[in-house]
């Protein structure tokens, strides 16, 4: 046990995953800490089943904020944050005692494998996938604003990408809730484009898939995982080609003529950009295509 320790867990009606969550750390933290909000299943009596100190935050359809409500809570000292879906290796717990003794860093940058459709997501940029979650109360705090970067002080150190140092994250478990969880973080990234001065472009609808489709397949290897990978660099793009739509319907659907030549245009330069990547990832493969096979597959 590290005796100065907190451990923190924000809820939301998590019953299926808050005592594996749980479990993973008993006898690690001193005190737990869980900022519930709102739930209306049985999360609040397994987190007071477990000995949690349980406070409640109004629902803010994302974490930031509670977040750093339950840091509040926290006693003096180290504070280790999970989501309700995740969990803590042995290899990761005598890491971080190890950490705590040599007094080497004020806030650590842990790996996180992420498990989606019932795989480890080993590319697409799903991995490492390092979170600043294991801190000294004062080095770090987050913005109020959806996934924002958090804030630190001090010494940071980033633990080795090694799968029995990473925290194992139970992910998107089906499309629908990728889905759901799409619909309902691209509603609040589009209002904060919004709130930033973004103009509505059709074209940016076609730009932002490409670019998250080719970063995530091609330069995040997400082929790599098969048909996994590819999965989740098409749903990704189709994300972010969401908060720009839905920033046009912010605007009230507001009319704007895409003419064909120039939709073409705009077509054809995103098909170009994934032949390009995928010629890349073939000559990176291979080893053996010439510069004018890549050429080629790169305008076919």
């Amino acid at each position: 046990m590290i005796q100065n320790l907190t451990l923190i867990v924000n809820t939301r009606n998590e019953e299926h995953n808050l005592e594996r969550c749980l479990r993973s750390v008993k006898g690690f933290a001193k005190e737990v800490v869980v900022v519930d909000m709102e739930s209306t299943d049985n999360t609040v009596e397994i987190a007071e089943k477990h000995g949690a100190k349980v406070f409640n935050h109004k629902y803010t359809h994302f974490v930031e904020p509670a977040r750093n409500y339950a840091i509040t809570k926290a006693a003096d000292g180290w504070i280790l944050i999970l989501d309700a879906d995740e969990e803590v290796p042995s290899g990761l717990k005598e890491k971080l005692l190890e950490i705590v003794a040599k007094d080497s860093a004020d806030y650590v940058r842990l790996p996180r494998k992420n498990i989606i459709f019932d795989k480890w997501i080993s590319h697409a940029r799903w991995w490492p996938d390092y979170n600043i979650r294991f801190f000294k109360k004062g080095a770090v705090s987050w913005g109020d604003e959806i996934h924002s970067i958090p804030i630190t002080q001090g010494r940071g150190i980033d633990l080795p990408a090694q799968e029995d140092l990473a925290i194992i994250h139970h992910n998107y478990q089906s499309i629908e809730q990728f889905i759901d969880r799409l619909n309902r973080y691209t509603t609040i990234q589009a209002a904060e484009k919004v709130k930033k001065g973004y103009k509505f472009d059709w074209k940016d609808v076609v730009k932002a898939f490409t670019s998250e489709f080719v970063s995530r397949l091609f330069l995040g290897k997400g082929y790599k995982d098969g048909v996994h990978g590819l999965a989740l660099s098409f749903m990704s793009g189709v994300s972010e080609a969401i908060v720009v739509l839905k920033v046009w319907q912010e605007a009230g659907f507001k009319e704007h003529k895409t003419p064909i030549n120039l939709l073409s245009i705009e077509l054809s330069k995103s098909i170009k950009e994934i032949n390009y990547w995928k010629a890349n990832e073939l000559v990176g493969e291979t080893g053996s295509l010439t510069a004018k096979i890549k050429r080629r597959l790169r305008i076919s």
